[in-house]
């Protein structure tokens, strides 16, 4: 609700203050992935969904695990096309 309402730096300190708080809420490492993929920050996103998926794992939570690996392999699939366009700089 706050990324819709423009509010993307307090969406991200909510996700990050959740996860604190509950560690084994998967949802919360979910949006914490998603929170942090919006904010342009690739390589704490797939921690957080990497992070996340151990937690699912854990908790019997396969729905929430295969959202993360979707969620997880989109991301570095487009980390990886982007590096890929990028000039070889010698």
């Amino acid at each position: 609700m706050l990324l819709r309402e423009g509010q993307a730096d307090a969406a991200l300190r909510h996700a990050e203050c959740a996860v604190r708080l509950d560690p084994a809420f998967t949802a919360a490492w979910k949006e914490l992935g998603q929170q942090r993929q919006q904010a342009g920050l690739a390589e704490p996103a797939i921690a957080a969904y990497e992070q996340g998926m151990e937690v699912a794992r854990r908790n019997g939570d396969k729905q929430a695990e295969k959202e993360m690996t979707v969620f997880l392999k989109r991301l570095l699939k487009a980390r990886e096309a982007r590096d890929e366009t990028k000039p070889d700089r010698k």
